[in-house]
Protein backbone atom coordinates (compact mmCIF):
# COMPACT_ATOMS: atom_id res chain seq x y z
CA UNK A 1 0.00 0.00 0.00
CA UNK A 2 1.30 3.45 -0.90
CA UNK A 3 2.07 5.83 1.94
CA UNK A 4 0.15 9.09 2.09
CA UNK A 5 3.21 11.19 1.12
CA UNK A 6 3.99 8.86 -1.81
CA UNK A 7 0.39 8.98 -3.00
CA UNK A 8 0.27 12.76 -2.75
CA UNK A 9 3.47 13.08 -4.80
CA UNK A 10 2.10 10.67 -7.38
CA UNK A 11 -1.17 12.55 -7.72
CA UNK A 12 0.83 15.73 -8.27
CA UNK A 13 2.32 14.12 -11.40
CA UNK A 14 -0.76 12.41 -12.84
CA UNK A 15 -3.87 14.00 -11.34
CA UNK A 16 -6.94 12.08 -12.48
CA UNK A 17 -4.74 9.84 -14.67
CA UNK A 18 -3.88 7.85 -11.56
CA UNK A 19 -6.30 5.10 -10.61
CA UNK A 20 -6.73 3.14 -7.39
CA UNK A 21 -10.14 1.77 -8.27
CA UNK A 22 -10.60 -1.96 -7.51
CA UNK A 23 -11.79 -2.63 -11.06
CA UNK A 24 -8.73 -0.98 -12.61
CA UNK A 25 -6.36 -2.78 -10.25
CA UNK A 26 -8.05 -6.09 -11.07
CA UNK A 27 -7.74 -5.41 -14.80
CA UNK A 28 -4.01 -4.85 -14.36
CA UNK A 29 -3.58 -7.85 -12.10
CA UNK A 30 -4.94 -10.40 -14.56
CA UNK A 31 -3.10 -12.62 -17.01
CA UNK A 32 -4.05 -14.34 -20.26
CA UNK A 33 -2.83 -17.62 -18.78
CA UNK A 34 -2.74 -19.46 -15.47
CA UNK A 35 0.24 -17.41 -14.26
CA UNK A 36 -1.06 -15.22 -11.42
CA UNK A 37 0.21 -12.72 -8.84
CA UNK A 38 -1.15 -10.04 -6.53
CA UNK A 39 -2.67 -6.70 -7.48
CA UNK A 40 -0.72 -3.48 -8.03
CA UNK A 41 -1.18 -0.57 -5.64
CA UNK A 42 -2.06 1.89 -8.40
CA UNK A 43 -2.19 2.34 -12.16
CA UNK A 44 -0.72 5.43 -13.83
CA UNK A 45 -1.41 6.62 -17.40
CA UNK A 46 1.48 8.80 -18.61
CA UNK A 47 1.23 11.00 -21.68
CA UNK A 48 4.88 11.97 -22.14
CA UNK A 49 8.45 10.85 -21.58
CA UNK A 50 8.80 13.65 -19.03
CA UNK A 51 6.00 12.14 -16.94
CA UNK A 52 7.59 8.70 -17.10
CA UNK A 53 10.92 10.18 -16.01
CA UNK A 54 9.20 11.98 -13.13
CA UNK A 55 7.55 8.68 -12.17
CA UNK A 56 10.91 6.88 -12.16
CA UNK A 57 12.39 9.57 -9.91
CA UNK A 58 9.34 9.22 -7.64
CA UNK A 59 9.85 5.44 -7.57
CA UNK A 60 13.45 5.86 -6.44
CA UNK A 61 12.46 8.40 -3.81
CA UNK A 62 9.70 6.27 -2.30
CA UNK A 63 11.13 2.80 -3.11
CA UNK A 64 8.02 1.69 -5.01
CA UNK A 65 8.30 -0.77 -7.94
CA UNK A 66 7.20 0.16 -11.47
CA UNK A 67 5.75 -2.36 -13.92
CA UNK A 68 5.26 -1.47 -17.59
CA UNK A 69 1.96 -2.40 -19.26
CA UNK A 70 1.14 -2.40 -22.96
CA UNK A 71 -1.90 -4.40 -24.04
CA UNK A 72 -1.70 -7.02 -21.29
CA UNK A 73 -1.31 -9.97 -23.68
CA UNK A 74 1.82 -11.51 -22.16
CA UNK A 75 1.61 -15.12 -21.01
CA UNK A 76 4.39 -15.57 -18.45
CA UNK A 77 3.39 -12.90 -15.93
CA UNK A 78 5.65 -10.17 -17.35
CA UNK A 79 3.30 -7.31 -16.40
CA UNK A 80 2.01 -8.62 -13.08
CA UNK A 81 2.88 -6.88 -9.81
CA UNK A 82 4.60 -9.63 -7.85
CA UNK A 83 5.80 -7.11 -5.23
CA UNK A 84 3.05 -4.51 -5.46
CA UNK A 85 3.87 -1.11 -6.92
CA UNK A 86 2.56 1.04 -9.74
CA UNK A 87 1.62 -0.32 -13.14
CA UNK A 88 2.57 2.12 -15.91
CA UNK A 89 -0.10 1.77 -18.58
CA UNK A 90 1.07 3.30 -21.89
CA UNK A 91 -2.32 3.40 -23.64
CA UNK A 92 -2.24 7.23 -23.83
CA UNK A 93 1.22 7.20 -25.44
CA UNK A 94 0.06 5.62 -28.69
CA UNK A 95 1.10 7.99 -31.47
CA UNK A 96 2.95 7.67 -34.76
CA UNK A 97 5.54 10.44 -34.53
CA UNK A 98 7.26 10.26 -37.91
CA UNK A 99 7.23 8.07 -41.02
CA UNK A 100 10.50 8.18 -42.94
CA UNK A 101 9.43 6.32 -46.05
CA UNK A 102 12.75 6.80 -47.88
CA UNK A 103 14.62 5.14 -45.02
CA UNK A 104 11.86 2.62 -44.32
CA UNK A 105 11.69 3.75 -40.71
CA UNK A 106 8.94 4.90 -38.38
CA UNK A 107 9.08 6.51 -34.93
CA UNK A 108 6.25 5.62 -32.56
CA UNK A 109 5.23 5.87 -28.95
CA UNK A 110 5.10 2.56 -27.06
CA UNK A 111 1.35 2.22 -26.55
CA UNK A 112 0.40 2.02 -30.22
CA UNK A 113 -0.53 -1.49 -31.34
CA UNK A 114 0.81 -3.23 -34.40
CA UNK A 115 -2.60 -3.18 -36.09
CA UNK A 116 -3.03 0.54 -35.48
CA UNK A 117 0.44 1.23 -36.89
CA UNK A 118 -0.25 -0.75 -40.04
CA UNK A 119 -3.54 1.11 -40.46
CA UNK A 120 -1.58 4.37 -40.38
CA UNK A 121 0.90 2.97 -42.93
CA UNK A 122 -1.69 1.62 -45.36
CA UNK A 123 -1.20 4.39 -47.98
CA UNK A 124 2.60 4.43 -47.83
CA UNK A 125 3.34 1.09 -49.49
CA UNK A 126 5.08 0.02 -46.27
CA UNK A 127 4.16 -2.24 -43.37
CA UNK A 128 5.42 -3.43 -40.01
CA UNK A 129 5.39 -7.22 -40.33
CA UNK A 130 5.99 -8.65 -36.85
CA UNK A 131 2.75 -10.45 -35.97
CA UNK A 132 2.50 -12.22 -32.60
CA UNK A 133 -1.18 -12.94 -33.16
CA UNK A 134 -2.56 -10.69 -30.46
CA UNK A 135 -2.95 -6.99 -31.21
CA UNK A 136 -0.08 -6.26 -28.84
CA UNK A 137 1.46 -2.86 -28.16
CA UNK A 138 4.77 -2.20 -29.86
CA UNK A 139 6.45 -1.19 -26.62
CA UNK A 140 5.43 -4.48 -25.05
CA UNK A 141 6.51 -6.38 -28.15
CA UNK A 142 9.96 -4.81 -27.94
CA UNK A 143 10.22 -5.40 -24.20
CA UNK A 144 9.47 -9.12 -24.65
CA UNK A 145 11.37 -9.52 -27.95
CA UNK A 146 8.18 -10.79 -29.54
CA UNK A 147 7.94 -12.57 -32.87
CA UNK A 148 5.07 -14.60 -34.32
CA UNK A 149 3.73 -15.98 -37.55
CA UNK A 150 5.87 -13.87 -39.91
CA UNK A 151 9.24 -14.25 -38.14
CA UNK A 152 10.39 -16.93 -40.57
CA UNK A 153 10.68 -14.28 -43.32
CA UNK A 154 10.78 -10.87 -41.63
CA UNK A 155 12.50 -11.65 -38.34
CA UNK A 156 11.52 -10.88 -34.76
CA UNK A 157 11.44 -7.62 -32.83
CA UNK A 158 15.18 -8.06 -32.35
CA UNK A 159 15.62 -7.63 -36.10
CA UNK A 160 13.14 -4.77 -36.54
CA UNK A 161 13.87 -2.32 -33.73
CA UNK A 162 16.42 0.24 -34.92
CA UNK A 163 16.47 2.46 -31.83
CA UNK A 164 14.75 3.26 -28.54
CA UNK A 165 14.13 5.99 -26.03
CA UNK A 166 14.25 4.51 -22.53
CA UNK A 167 13.66 5.93 -19.06
CA UNK A 168 16.07 4.32 -16.61
CA UNK A 169 15.34 3.51 -12.99
CA UNK A 170 16.84 6.78 -11.70
CA UNK A 171 14.84 8.94 -14.14
CA UNK A 172 17.56 9.42 -16.75
CA UNK A 173 16.37 9.34 -20.35
CA UNK A 174 18.63 7.66 -22.88
CA UNK A 175 18.44 7.08 -26.62
CA UNK A 176 19.85 3.97 -28.22
CA UNK A 177 20.56 3.33 -31.88
CA UNK A 178 20.45 5.69 -34.86
CA UNK A 179 18.72 6.00 -38.19
CA UNK A 180 21.70 4.41 -39.92
CA UNK A 181 21.36 0.82 -41.14
CA UNK A 182 24.34 -0.26 -39.02
CA UNK A 183 26.80 0.98 -36.42
CA UNK A 184 30.03 -0.14 -34.75
CA UNK A 185 29.90 2.57 -32.07
CA UNK A 186 30.00 0.90 -28.68
CA UNK A 187 27.71 -1.52 -26.87
CA UNK A 188 24.45 -2.37 -28.58
CA UNK A 189 22.11 -0.95 -25.94
CA UNK A 190 19.13 -1.34 -28.24
CA UNK A 191 19.64 -5.10 -28.30
CA UNK A 192 20.10 -5.08 -24.52
CA UNK A 193 16.76 -3.35 -23.97
CA UNK A 194 14.84 -5.42 -26.51
CA UNK A 195 13.80 -8.47 -24.52
CA UNK A 196 14.68 -7.00 -21.11
CA UNK A 197 10.99 -7.22 -20.10
CA UNK A 198 10.97 -3.82 -18.38
CA UNK A 199 13.61 -4.87 -15.85
CA UNK A 200 16.16 -2.27 -17.01
CA UNK A 201 13.93 0.66 -17.92
CA UNK A 202 10.66 1.78 -19.48
CA UNK A 203 10.51 2.20 -23.25
CA UNK A 204 8.97 5.56 -24.21
CA UNK A 205 9.73 5.67 -27.95
CA UNK A 206 10.69 3.21 -30.69
CA UNK A 207 12.28 3.56 -34.11
CA UNK A 208 11.17 0.59 -36.16
CA UNK A 209 12.25 -0.90 -39.46
CA UNK A 210 9.51 -1.09 -42.10
CA UNK A 211 9.12 -3.42 -45.07
CA UNK A 212 7.45 -3.02 -48.43
CA UNK A 213 3.91 -4.26 -48.79
CA UNK A 214 4.16 -7.33 -51.06
CA UNK A 215 2.67 -7.14 -54.53
CA UNK A 216 1.29 -10.66 -54.30
CA UNK A 217 0.35 -13.06 -51.50
CA UNK A 218 -0.90 -16.61 -51.59
CA UNK A 219 -1.88 -18.83 -48.68
CA UNK A 220 -2.09 -22.61 -48.76
CA UNK A 221 -3.66 -25.16 -46.45
CA UNK A 222 -2.26 -28.68 -46.66
CA UNK A 223 -3.41 -31.77 -44.74
CA UNK A 224 -1.02 -34.59 -43.86
CA UNK A 225 -1.48 -38.17 -42.71
CA UNK A 226 0.52 -37.58 -39.56
CA UNK A 227 2.45 -35.03 -37.53
CA UNK A 228 5.85 -36.35 -38.62
CA UNK A 229 5.04 -35.89 -42.33
CA UNK A 230 3.83 -32.31 -41.77
CA UNK A 231 6.85 -31.33 -39.69
CA UNK A 232 9.29 -33.10 -42.04
CA UNK A 233 7.74 -31.07 -44.86
CA UNK A 234 8.50 -27.88 -42.92
CA UNK A 235 12.12 -28.93 -42.45
CA UNK A 236 12.52 -29.74 -46.14
CA UNK A 237 10.87 -26.44 -47.14
CA UNK A 238 13.38 -24.44 -45.12
CA UNK A 239 16.38 -26.52 -46.12
CA UNK A 240 15.54 -26.13 -49.81
CA UNK A 241 15.73 -22.36 -49.48
CA UNK A 242 12.04 -21.58 -49.95
CA UNK A 243 11.16 -18.38 -48.08
CA UNK A 244 7.55 -18.51 -46.89
CA UNK A 245 6.30 -15.45 -45.07
CA UNK A 246 4.49 -17.79 -42.68
CA UNK A 247 4.46 -21.53 -42.16
CA UNK A 248 2.24 -22.67 -39.31
CA UNK A 249 1.53 -26.13 -37.91
CA UNK A 250 -1.80 -27.19 -36.37
CA UNK A 251 -2.29 -30.64 -34.88
CA UNK A 252 -5.62 -32.49 -35.18
CA UNK A 253 -7.00 -31.16 -31.89
CA UNK A 254 -6.22 -27.58 -32.92
CA UNK A 255 -7.81 -28.09 -36.35
CA UNK A 256 -11.01 -29.44 -34.81
CA UNK A 257 -11.15 -26.54 -32.35
CA UNK A 258 -10.65 -23.98 -35.13
CA UNK A 259 -13.28 -25.64 -37.29
CA UNK A 260 -15.84 -25.38 -34.51
CA UNK A 261 -14.91 -21.89 -33.36
CA UNK A 262 -14.27 -20.20 -36.71
CA UNK A 263 -16.70 -22.21 -38.85
CA UNK A 264 -14.01 -23.78 -41.03
CA UNK A 265 -14.19 -27.14 -42.80
CA UNK A 266 -10.56 -28.24 -42.69
CA UNK A 267 -9.96 -32.02 -42.78
CA UNK A 268 -9.46 -33.64 -39.37
CA UNK A 269 -5.72 -34.09 -39.91
CA UNK A 270 -2.50 -32.25 -39.07
CA UNK A 271 -2.32 -29.12 -41.21
CA UNK A 272 0.23 -26.65 -42.49
CA UNK A 273 -0.81 -23.08 -43.26
CA UNK A 274 1.75 -21.56 -45.60
CA UNK A 275 1.88 -18.08 -47.08
CA UNK A 276 4.23 -16.65 -49.71
CA UNK A 277 4.85 -12.94 -50.33
CA UNK A 278 6.63 -11.16 -53.18
CA UNK A 279 6.40 -10.36 -56.86
CA UNK A 280 3.68 -12.29 -58.71
CA UNK A 281 6.17 -14.36 -60.72
CA UNK A 282 8.23 -15.22 -57.68
CA UNK A 283 5.18 -16.16 -55.63
CA UNK A 284 3.93 -18.39 -58.45
CA UNK A 285 7.28 -20.19 -58.55
CA UNK A 286 7.31 -20.63 -54.77
CA UNK A 287 3.80 -22.03 -54.93
CA UNK A 288 4.81 -24.52 -57.62
CA UNK A 289 7.86 -25.70 -55.67
CA UNK A 290 5.95 -26.01 -52.40
CA UNK A 291 3.17 -27.99 -54.09
CA UNK A 292 5.68 -30.50 -55.44
CA UNK A 293 7.51 -30.69 -52.13
CA UNK A 294 4.42 -31.12 -49.96
CA UNK A 295 2.95 -33.78 -52.23
CA UNK A 296 6.18 -35.71 -51.77
CA UNK A 297 5.36 -35.83 -48.05
CA UNK A 298 1.82 -37.04 -48.73
CA UNK A 299 -0.02 -33.72 -48.51
CA UNK A 300 -3.65 -34.02 -49.51
CA UNK A 301 -6.29 -31.49 -50.39
CA UNK A 302 -3.80 -28.68 -50.96
CA UNK A 303 -5.93 -25.55 -51.25
CA UNK A 304 -4.64 -22.12 -52.26
CA UNK A 305 -6.27 -18.85 -51.21
CA UNK A 306 -5.32 -15.80 -53.24
CA UNK A 307 -8.26 -13.48 -52.53
CA UNK A 308 -7.69 -11.25 -49.54
CA UNK A 309 -10.95 -12.20 -47.87
CA UNK A 310 -10.08 -15.90 -48.04
CA UNK A 311 -6.59 -15.35 -46.68
CA UNK A 312 -7.92 -13.10 -43.94
CA UNK A 313 -10.44 -15.72 -42.88
CA UNK A 314 -7.77 -18.41 -42.58
CA UNK A 315 -5.36 -16.26 -40.61
CA UNK A 316 -8.13 -14.92 -38.38
CA UNK A 317 -8.92 -18.52 -37.50
CA UNK A 318 -5.25 -19.22 -36.78
CA UNK A 319 -4.99 -16.15 -34.55
CA UNK A 320 -8.15 -17.23 -32.74
CA UNK A 321 -6.78 -20.70 -32.08
CA UNK A 322 -6.09 -19.99 -28.41
CA UNK A 323 -9.70 -18.95 -27.80
CA UNK A 324 -10.91 -21.84 -29.92
CA UNK A 325 -8.94 -24.34 -27.85
CA UNK A 326 -10.18 -22.82 -24.58
CA UNK A 327 -13.74 -23.20 -25.85
CA UNK A 328 -13.28 -26.97 -26.14
CA UNK A 329 -13.22 -27.24 -22.35
CA UNK A 330 -15.57 -24.64 -20.83
CA UNK A 331 -14.34 -23.29 -17.52
CA UNK A 332 -10.78 -24.42 -18.12
CA UNK A 333 -7.69 -22.27 -17.79
CA UNK A 334 -4.57 -22.78 -19.86
CA UNK A 335 -0.97 -23.37 -19.02
CA UNK A 336 0.44 -21.92 -22.25
CA UNK A 337 4.04 -22.65 -23.06
CA UNK A 338 6.39 -22.43 -26.02
CA UNK A 339 9.83 -23.73 -26.90
CA UNK A 340 12.11 -23.35 -29.90
CA UNK A 341 14.57 -25.90 -31.28
CA UNK A 342 16.95 -26.14 -34.23
CA UNK A 343 14.94 -26.93 -37.31
CA UNK A 344 16.69 -30.32 -37.65
CA UNK A 345 15.35 -31.35 -34.22
CA UNK A 346 11.79 -30.16 -34.78
CA UNK A 347 10.17 -33.50 -35.61
CA UNK A 348 11.69 -35.19 -32.58
CA UNK A 349 10.69 -32.34 -30.29
CA UNK A 350 7.07 -32.27 -31.47
CA UNK A 351 6.63 -36.05 -31.48
CA UNK A 352 8.12 -36.49 -27.99
CA UNK A 353 6.01 -33.63 -26.67
CA UNK A 354 2.84 -35.14 -28.17
CA UNK A 355 3.58 -38.49 -26.55
CA UNK A 356 4.28 -36.85 -23.20
CA UNK A 357 1.00 -34.90 -23.30
CA UNK A 358 -1.00 -37.97 -24.37
CA UNK A 359 0.37 -39.96 -21.43
CA UNK A 360 -0.53 -37.21 -18.96
CA UNK A 361 -4.29 -37.22 -19.50
CA UNK A 362 -4.29 -33.42 -19.86
CA UNK A 363 -5.71 -32.00 -23.12
CA UNK A 364 -2.85 -30.20 -24.83
CA UNK A 365 -3.18 -29.18 -28.48
CA UNK A 366 0.07 -28.25 -30.24
CA UNK A 367 0.52 -25.52 -32.82
CA UNK A 368 3.22 -23.12 -33.78
CA UNK A 369 5.42 -21.08 -36.06
CA UNK A 370 7.38 -24.12 -37.05
CA UNK A 371 9.33 -22.49 -39.88
CA UNK A 372 11.77 -21.25 -37.25
CA UNK A 373 11.47 -24.24 -34.92
CA UNK A 374 9.01 -22.58 -32.53
CA UNK A 375 5.91 -24.41 -31.29
CA UNK A 376 3.36 -24.07 -28.49
CA UNK A 377 1.31 -26.37 -26.28
CA UNK A 378 -1.93 -25.15 -24.73
CA UNK A 379 -2.48 -27.36 -21.69
CA UNK A 380 -6.09 -27.16 -20.52
CA UNK A 381 -6.72 -27.65 -16.82
CA UNK A 382 -9.50 -27.31 -14.29
CA UNK A 383 -8.15 -24.42 -12.18
CA UNK A 384 -9.78 -25.98 -9.10
CA UNK A 385 -7.83 -29.22 -9.57
CA UNK A 386 -4.41 -28.98 -7.93
CA UNK A 387 -3.46 -32.32 -9.51
CA UNK A 388 -4.21 -31.11 -13.04
CA UNK A 389 -2.36 -27.83 -12.53
CA UNK A 390 0.66 -29.68 -11.13
CA UNK A 391 0.61 -32.15 -14.03
CA UNK A 392 0.41 -29.37 -16.62
CA UNK A 393 3.24 -27.39 -15.08
CA UNK A 394 5.39 -30.52 -15.00
CA UNK A 395 4.61 -31.09 -18.70
CA UNK A 396 5.64 -27.51 -19.50
CA UNK A 397 8.88 -27.95 -17.57
CA UNK A 398 9.69 -31.15 -19.45
CA UNK A 399 9.07 -29.33 -22.73
CA UNK A 400 11.60 -26.71 -21.71
CA UNK A 401 14.28 -29.22 -20.71
CA UNK A 402 13.63 -31.37 -23.78
CA UNK A 403 14.23 -28.30 -25.90
CA UNK A 404 17.51 -27.58 -24.12
CA UNK A 405 18.65 -31.17 -24.62
CA UNK A 406 18.04 -30.74 -28.36
CA UNK A 407 20.08 -27.53 -28.52
CA UNK A 408 17.11 -25.17 -28.26
CA UNK A 409 15.71 -22.61 -25.86
CA UNK A 410 13.06 -22.62 -23.12
CA UNK A 411 11.07 -19.94 -24.97
CA UNK A 412 11.10 -18.77 -28.56
CA UNK A 413 8.73 -15.84 -28.15
CA UNK A 414 6.67 -15.86 -24.95
CA UNK A 415 9.59 -14.65 -22.87
CA UNK A 416 10.43 -15.43 -19.25
CA UNK A 417 8.49 -13.14 -16.90
CA UNK A 418 8.35 -15.12 -13.69
CA UNK A 419 6.57 -18.09 -15.25
CA UNK A 420 9.81 -19.52 -16.68
CA UNK A 421 12.22 -17.94 -14.23
CA UNK A 422 13.10 -21.31 -12.74
CA UNK A 423 14.50 -22.60 -16.05
CA UNK A 424 16.88 -19.73 -16.80
CA UNK A 425 19.92 -21.14 -14.99
CA UNK A 426 19.62 -24.40 -16.94
CA UNK A 427 19.72 -22.53 -20.25
CA UNK A 428 22.28 -19.84 -19.48
CA UNK A 429 24.50 -21.17 -16.70
CA UNK A 430 26.94 -18.51 -15.48
CA UNK A 431 25.61 -16.07 -18.09
CA UNK A 432 22.39 -15.72 -16.09
CA UNK A 433 24.38 -14.26 -13.21
CA UNK A 434 25.89 -11.77 -15.67
CA UNK A 435 22.35 -10.69 -16.56
CA UNK A 436 21.79 -10.10 -12.84
CA UNK A 437 24.94 -7.98 -12.69
CA UNK A 438 23.65 -5.80 -15.54
CA UNK A 439 20.32 -5.46 -13.76
CA UNK A 440 21.98 -4.30 -10.53
CA UNK A 441 24.16 -1.82 -12.42
CA UNK A 442 21.16 -0.09 -14.02
CA UNK A 443 18.59 -0.71 -11.28
CA UNK A 444 20.44 -1.10 -7.98
CA UNK A 445 17.25 -0.73 -5.91
CA UNK A 446 15.44 -3.43 -7.95
CA UNK A 447 12.44 -1.24 -8.70
CA UNK A 448 12.00 -1.94 -12.41
CA UNK A 449 9.62 -4.91 -12.77
CA UNK A 450 11.17 -6.89 -9.90
CA UNK A 451 10.90 -10.66 -9.72
CA UNK A 452 11.17 -11.19 -13.48
CA UNK A 453 13.78 -12.53 -15.91
CA UNK A 454 16.96 -12.23 -13.77
CA UNK A 455 18.19 -13.80 -10.50
CA UNK A 456 16.55 -12.35 -7.40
Amino acid sequence: MLSDPALADLRAIFGDRLSLSPAMLAEHGASESLVTAGLPDAVAFPRSTAEVAALAAWSTRHLVPLIGWGAGTSLEGHALAVAGGVVVDFREMAQVLEVRAEDRLVRVKPGITREALNHELRTTGLMFPVDPGANASLGGMAATRASGTTAVRYGTMRDNVRGLEVVLADGRVIRTGTGAPKSSAGYDLTALMVGSEGTLGLITELTLRLHGQPEAMMTAVAAFAGVAQAVDCVIATMQMGLTPARIEFLDVETVLACNAYSKLTLPAAPQLLVEFHGHPEGVAEDVRRFRELSEGFGAEGLQWAERQEDRTRLWAARHSAYRAILATRPGAKAVVTDVCVPISALTQAVEETRADIAASGIPGPILGHVGDGNFHAILLVDPASADEVTTAKALAARMAYRSLALGGTITGEHGVGFGKLGHMAAEHGAAWAVMGTLKRALDPLNLMNPGKLVPG
